[in-house]
Formats: C-alpha cells, sequence, structure tokens
C-alpha cells in the first residue's frame, strides 16, 4: 500500500516534538488506515506502545519476530498481553531450526554466541525483512527511545525507510524511563517476568545477547554485553543480511 506524504517528514516531526504519543499514533492512523502495522519484541517495555496503538486502532498488525532463542517467559508474556489487549499477531520465525543453526555456525555453547551478528542477521532480521516484504505496510509504529542509546539520539517521529519502503514512526522518542515506569503504573499494565529478575532489556535467551543489569547500569547494557553491538540491525538503513 504506498502512501507519500504531501509535507516533507522533517515538517512532520518537528511538530510531534511537543505531542503527546497517542497524538502521533491517532495522526498515523489516521493517515495510513488498514496500511499501518505496529512490531513488538514483547520485551520490557513492549506493553506501553501495545496499550497505546490498540487504543487508538484496535486489531492493528502486531508482528511477532520469534527467533527460536528467545525465553520461555516472554512467550508467556506475548500470550497474557495477547489475551489482556486482543492483539492480532502475526508471528514470523526464524527458517532454521535452532538446534541445527547452532551446529552449522559453529556455536558449540547454546549459551552464548560468537557471533552475535550473524545470528541476528539469520534469525531476526530475515524474519522481519519477510514479514515487510508479505504484509507491504504504509507505516510501521515501532518503540524506539532516544533515551535508550546513543544510536537512537537523532531518530525522528517520522522517518522514512527505505529498506522496507514505508514510513517509520516512533510515538515513544522522547519518553524517558520514568515515562514508561509512569504509564506502566497508571493503566495497571503487566510487567515482563523477566523485569523481577533485573531484566530490564529483554532479547535472546543466550547470556552474550541479554543478561540482568544492577540498578546503577543503563537497561540496554545487559544487551549483547561487552560486544560493542547496540542494536539487532532492524531499525538500521544500511543492515546488509
Amino acid at each position: 500500500m504506498a502512501v507519500r506524504l504531501e509535507q516533507d517528514v522533517s515538517v512532520i516531526s518537528q511538530s510531534f516534538e511537543t505531542a503527546r504519543p497517542e497524538e502521533v499514533i491517532r495522526w498515523a492512523a489516521r493517515t495510513f488506515g488498514d496500511g499501518l502495522v505496529m512490531t513488538s519484541s514483547f520485551g520490557a517495555d513492549s506493553a506501553v506502545l501495545l496499550h497505546l496503538a490498540t487504543r487508538e486502532m484496535p486489531g492493528i498488525r502486531v508482528i511477532f519476530i520469534d527467533t527460536g532463542f528467545l525465553f520461555p517467559e516472554t512467550h508467556a508474556y506475548v500470550e497474557q498481553l495477547r489475551r489482556l489487549l486482543d492483539l492480532n499477531i502475526w508471528h514470523y520465525r526464524t527458517r532454521n531450526d535452532p538446534f541445527s543453526y547452532l551446529e552449522l555456525a559453529g556455536e558449540e555453547d547454546f549459551r552464548h554466541r560468537r557471533d552475535v551478528a550473524r545470528c541476528c542477521a539469520a534469525n531476526k532480521n530475515e524474519p522481519m525483512e519477510r514479514a515487510m516484504h508479505d504484509l507491504a505496510p504504509a507505516a510501521w509504529l515501532r518503540g524506539i527511545r532516544r533515551a535508550q542509546s546513543e544510536s537512537r539520539r537523532n531518530r525522528q517521529f517520522v522517518e522514512w525507510s527505505a529498506r522496507y519502503s514505508c514510513y517509520a514512526i516512533s510515538p515513544l522518542l522522547n519518553w524517558s524511563d520514568a515515562d514508561i515506569e509512569e504509564y506502566l503504573h497508571k493503566n495497571d499494565l503487566p510487567r515482563h517476568p523477566l523485569a523481577a529478575f533485573g531484566y530490564r532489556s529483554i532479547g535472546c535467551s543466550p547470556l552474550t545477547c541479554t543478561r540482568p543489569v544492577e540498578e546503577d547500569e543503563d537497561p540496554r547494557s545487559g544487551r549483547w554485553a561487552g560486544s560493542g553491538k547496540t542494536e539487532c540491525g532492524l531499525h538500521l538503513e544500511d543492515y546488509q543480511i
């Protein structure tokens, strides 16, 4: 569903700098209609955008990428939120059998990844590329925030994604960790089961990909710890599978 905005995206983005997330989502739903999708990792903060989006657009298609290495608690959380928010989940799985992938990739210990980039490419980015090709959305809601990492500091509320041939919209871009916590509490939203054990950013299960963090650590420091990697690749335009 090809849609081209009449206004320059930089102008639109600037107008959202002081807007509430629900205003951004309402604009996206009005502008793109059924061509709007969203993604969710069903991680530590995911309930916030899922709640906001489904209040404004019940039935929105939610793309969920199953890498084959997600925590069992994440799958339980998917089901909990699906029932609570009546989610329309489009489940895209890796093409690889998890154990066969480890053997073929020369990964000898399932608790670690020697080559995290290869694993992300094969098991996370490939299914995402396939989902976006199959669904061909006009626009995509995502949950990235500027406060999360240096690589996200300069992102805009609305961007054109040449990689996915659609607009990428980030309603929570200006929210802090405190804003997220306040929204979760105010709306009595359930937290990811692993949040109680110090997991503040949750991806795949190898310790090289997700570990718990201390209170004084950056929430995302538990992702790909010690590798220098800060992104799985889904939000990068120049990513090569």
